[in-house]
């Protein structure tokens, strides 16, 4: 994992994050997803630097559309939200999980 994806797993995992159950590097069909919640149907997955590469943005945009048709929802952050504004986006995700 990278440092973001630690920090990030580091509230999620054991239920501490509002009790939610995530498993990270989740196996979906082709894909594997960063963080998983399979009781809100809820993939979050950290983006690097990379994907705003054009080939990684279409490559993601696969990923998110296979997920989508079996209904999971796809939250996105990137390194620089997490190392910079990890309440924030803690505080981001708990609005988008209450929608």
């Amino acid at each position: 994992m990278t440092e973001p994806e630690r920090r990030l797993w580091s509230l999620l995992r054991s239920k501490q994050f509002q009790t939610l159950k995530f498993r990270r590097q989740h196996g979906i069909g082709p894909y594997v997803v960063d963080f998983y919640c399979s009781t809100n149907k809820i993939v979050i997955e950290v983006d690097g630097d990379t994907h705003g590469e054009e080939i990684e943005k279409i490559k993601d945009k696969r990923k998110e559309d296979f997920l989508c048709s079996l209904g999971i929802r796809v939250i996105r952050y990137t390194n620089r939200e997490i190392m910079q504004n990890l309440d924030g986006v803690l505080e981001n995700l708990w609005g988008k999980l209450s929608t």
